[in-house]
C-alpha cells in the first residue's frame, strides 16, 4: 500500500514555537510543553511523565497532575462560540473521523490563553491516541481552508509524534519548503533530526539540499552534498544533475559546469532548458562567444529546439563581443532556421551595428527587413532613436521611424 506524502505549505512563523535545544526540537519547535516532555509508550498506550514532577512526586499524584494538565488544555466547545466559528465547525467534512473533528473543533476555537497549540496538540495526542491517516486528514483539512499557519505548527509537531509514523519523504518536503523560505538552518536541523531518528536519506532529499545551498549561494556546501550523493552509488536523474550545475553556474565556475554537463550527457540523461539557458546566460552576458556558441550547439544535440529567447542570448554574446558580421549571420541563419525571432533580435542586430558606427549596414538591415514585411517594433526603433539622436540628426530619425510600427514580431 503506498504511503501518503505530507505537503507541506509555505511556513508564516509562529510566535509560540519556541525551538529546544536539540536539533529536532529547534527546526520543529517545541514539540512537547514542560508537562509533557518525559512522553513514553507502554503496552501500546501512552504514558506522560513530566520531567517536573517526575522527581517530587509519588505516582499518585502525578498522574492527578497529568490529568489535570490534559484537560486544562483540552477545553469543551461551549455555545458562545462566534459565527465564524460556528460556521467553520459546520464546514467541516461529513466523512472526517470524530477523533479528528474534535481536534479541529479545538483549533477553530483556539486562543492562547491557556497555552499554545502545541499543548493543544499534545493533549489530543495524549487522549485519542490518534493514527498517521488522522494527522494527514487534520492536516488536509487546515490546507485546504488555507491556514498554512496552523498547518506549519501541526506538521511540525506531528514529525515528531510516533503516531505519525514519520518518513524520509515527510522530512525532505520539510527541508524543500524551508529551503525556497531561505531558512537553511531550519533546513539543516531537519535533516540533521532525520538522521537522529534513524531514516536513511536518499538522492531526492540530497538533492533538496543542493537545490537550497545552490539557491542560497552556499557553493561549498551544494558540493559537499554532491559528493554524499555520489557515494550513494545511485544513479543521478536530471534533477540532481540539474541542481549541481546551476549551483556552479551561479558561482561563476562555467567551466566544471560545461563539465558536468558532458557527464550529464555520457550518462544519457538531459538537462533541462533553464540549465541551458542559465549557462547561456552567463556567457552571453561576459560576451564570451565561444562559451555562448557551444552551448547554443549543445542544446541543439540534446534535443532542444530554440527559440527567440535562446537565440537572444547567442545574439547579444556576439554584440556584447563587437562583432556585428557575425550578428548579422547568426541571425539570418536563425531566420532560414525557421526560428520566429522577436524584436529584442532585431534591436541587437542595430545595437551591434551602432557599436562599430556602422550606420549603412544598420540601413541596409532595415530595408531588408522591410521588403520581407518585417517592421521594426518598439525596442529596435528605441536603438535607431538613440543613435540618431546622438548623431544630431532627430528630424531624419522621425523619417526613418515613420512607417515603423511598434510591437511588431518578425
Amino acid at each position: 500500500m503506498a504511503t501518503t506524502i505530507l505537503q507541506f505549505p509555505n511556513p508564516i512563523r509562529s510566535p509560540y514555537l519556541k525551538p529546544e535545544d536539540s536539533p529536532c526540537g529547534q527546526v520543529l519547535g517545541k514539540a512537547f510543553s514542560e508537562t509533557f516532555r518525559g512522553s513514553v509508550r507502554s503496552n501500546g498506550k501512552r504514558r506522560t511523565q513530566s520531567l517536573v514532577t517526575a522527581n517530587h512526586q509519588k505516582p499518585d499524584e502525578q498522574v492527578a497532575t497529568e490529568g489535570e494538565t490534559v484537560r486544562s488544555k483540552w477545553r469543551e466547545i461551549g455555545p458562545n462560540i462566534t459565527k465564524l466559528q460556528r460556521q467553520a465547525i459546520s464546514e467541516l467534512p461529513p466523512v472526517m473521523t470524530n477523533r479528528c473533528k474534535a481536534v479541529m473543533k479545538q483549533i477553530i476555537c483556539f486562543s492562547d490563553d491557556k497555552g499554545g497549540l502545541r499543548d493543544l496538540l499534545s493533549a489530543w495526542a495524549r487522549i485519542m491516541n490518534p493514527r498517521r491517516a488522522d494527522w494527514l486528514s487534520v492536516l488536509k483539512q487546515l490546507k485546504d481552508t488555507e491556514h498554512p499557519f496552523y498547518v506549519q505548527q501541526v506538521a511540525e509537531f506531528a514529525l515528531l509524534e510516533e503516531s505519525f509514523e514519520a518518513n524520509t519523504r515527510d522530512y525532505t518536503k520539510l527541508i524543500h519548503f524551508y529551503g525556497k523560505q531561505k531558512q537553511l538552518e531550519d533546513a539543516e536541523r531537519s535533516f540533521s533530526c532525520m538522521k537522529e531518528r534513524g531514516l536513511l536519506y536518499d538522492q531526492i532529499t540530497l538533492t533538496a539540499m543542493i537545490h537550497m545551498y545552490s539557491k542560497a549561494g552556499h557553493h561549498k556546501k551544494a558540493e559537499q552534498i554532491f559528493e554524499e550523493l555520489l557515494l550513494l552509488g545511485q544513479p543521478l536523474d536530471q534533477r540532481s544533475y540539474g541542481s549541481m550545475v546551476m549551483s556552479y553556474i551561479r558561482a561563476g565556475m562555467l567551466q566544471e559546469a560545461e563539465s558536468l554537463l558532458k557527464q550529464m550527457d555520457d550518462q544519457e540523461v538531459t538537462a533541462g532548458r533553464e540549465v541551458y539557458k542559465a549557462l547561456l546566460r552567463t556567457f552571453s552576458m561576459t560576451g564570451d562567444v565561444e562559451g555562448a556558441q557551444r552551448v547554443f550547439d549543445a542544446m541543439q544535440i540534446a534535443g532542444i529546439v530554440p527559440d527567440a529567447r535562446v537565440c537572444a542570448l547567442l545574439l547579444n554574446a556576439y554584440e556584447m563581443a563587437g562583432e556585428s558580421q557575425l550578428v548579422r549571420v547568426a541571425f539570418e541563419n536563425m531566420r532560414g532556421a525557421g526560428v520566429k525571432l522577436n524584436d529584442k533580435c532585431v534591436a541587437l542586430v542595430l545595437a551591434a551595428y551602432e557599436k562599430e558606427e556602422k550606420l549603412d549596414k544598420a540601413l541596409e538591415f532595415l530595408v531588408g527587413l522591410e521588403k520581407d514585411g518585417v517592421l521594426a517594433g518598439k525596442e529596435a526603433s528605441a536603438v535607431l532613436a538613440g543613435w540618431f539622436g546622438r548623431l544630431g540628426v532627430v528630424k531624419e530619425v522621425e523619417v526613418v521611424l515613420s512607417d515603423l510600427h511598434p510591437n511588431k514580431l518578425i
